[in-house]
């Protein structure tokens, strides 16, 4: 799997409004987090914008930026003061207010309140803890908020985004220093694999019925 270009499409995606809410704050998340990915942003912007002037019966008005900020955009600049453009807080507040659901022990999680076919949730591992080896169904996003984590791939600090499919097997682990805070999307349940690898999934399946 060619990482760039699935973290291109995703970024072209967002730009051109093809995402839905899950993947749309994940990729805004991201583009806030990685100057880089910013940039290749604000490319595909303009050339999808350069586009609409060739589109026929579409006349574009001149709009001023003020013009485009909606109600509740304004409130929260009022509210926060702040010229912090910060998607996830927009959306939580302050992340170290998360009300935490461990899942094993130096594991946690928080599912966000979006209603998508994807769910997406945050990951708190503390430092040392790893995820037991796996693969994936479909595909999962990972996204470094805090910390960083490394895998049999590489090391991921914050900004850094992972994209996994079927053909990936590996076992994340966090820093030992700070653990990490991750934001994630899994579009299909993963697969454990090894020595647990068959009670982990019944447990998967059991917890599914549960969603």
């Amino acid at each position: 799997m060619n990482l760039t270009v699935q973290k291109n499409e995703l970024i072209f995606d967002y730009s051109s409004g093809n995402l839905g809410e899950a993947k749309s704050l994940f990729t805004s998340m991201y583009l806030y987090l990685n100057r880089v990915a910013a940039k290749k942003s604000s490319i595909f912007d303009n050339i999808l914008a350069d586009n609409l002037n060739d589109l026929e019966n579409i006349v574009p008005k001149n709009l001023k930026y003020s013009d485009c900020i909606k109600g509740k955009m304004e409130s929260s600049h009022k509210k926060n003061n702040t010229k912090d453009l910060n998607p996830l807080s927009s959306l939580l507040g302050d992340i170290k207010n998360v009300k935490w659901k461990s899942i094993y022990k130096g594991f946690k999680e928080y599912s966000l309140p979006i209603d998508d076919k994807d769910s997406i949730k945050l990951i708190k591992m503390e430092p040392g803890t790893s995820v037991p080896f796996h693969s994936h169904n479909g595909k999962e996003y990972i996204l470094v908020l805090d910390g960083s984590f490394s895998d049999q791939y590489g090391e991921y600090n914050k900004g850094d985004m992972q994209i996994n499919d079927q053909k990936i097997k590996h076992i994340p682990t966090a820093s030992d220093k700070n653990g990490c805070i991750c934001l994630s999307i899994t579009e299909k349940d993963v697969v454990f694999l090894g020595k647990f690898g068959l009670v982990l999934n019944l447990f998967t399946f059991i917890k599914s019925f549960f969603k």
